[in-house]
């Protein structure tokens, strides 16, 4: 059964096959995202950080559910590349803000 997710989110996981031009425009200009330990500020910091991380790792993911809690959305997703533990499934938090993703934390 496919997930129901708002637009930005469906833009998000279809970007993330490695084109970090694309998957910065998902974001609000002052968007945060926090991963692995890391903490990124706005779309230059965003856009850096996707293309560090496609270059360091190669991965599919496929998200398979997905709730809304306290005002975020929260999907998880299994990751499956080139990394220490694959596969691993992954939460994502997403916070929206008119049409695009405000904040990301990804947590293990």
């Amino acid at each position: 059964m496919p997930l129901n997710l708002p637009d930005p989110i469906v833009a998000y996981f279809a970007a993330d096959r490695g084109d970090s031009e694309a998957v910065a425009r998902c974001f609000t200009d002052n968007a945060v995202v926090k991963d692995e330990g890391h903490t990124y500020n706005g779309l230059s910091a965003i856009k850096q950080w996707k293309a560090d991380s496609s270059k360091k790792y190669s991965y599919t993911s496929e998200p398979f559910s997905a709730e809304e809690k306290d005002g975020k959305i929260i999907v998880t997703s299994r990751l499956t590349g080139n990394f220490p533990g694959s596969p691993i499934d992954l939460r994502y938090v997403f916070g929206l803000k008119l049409n695009k993703i405000a904040s990301l934390e990804i947590i293990p």
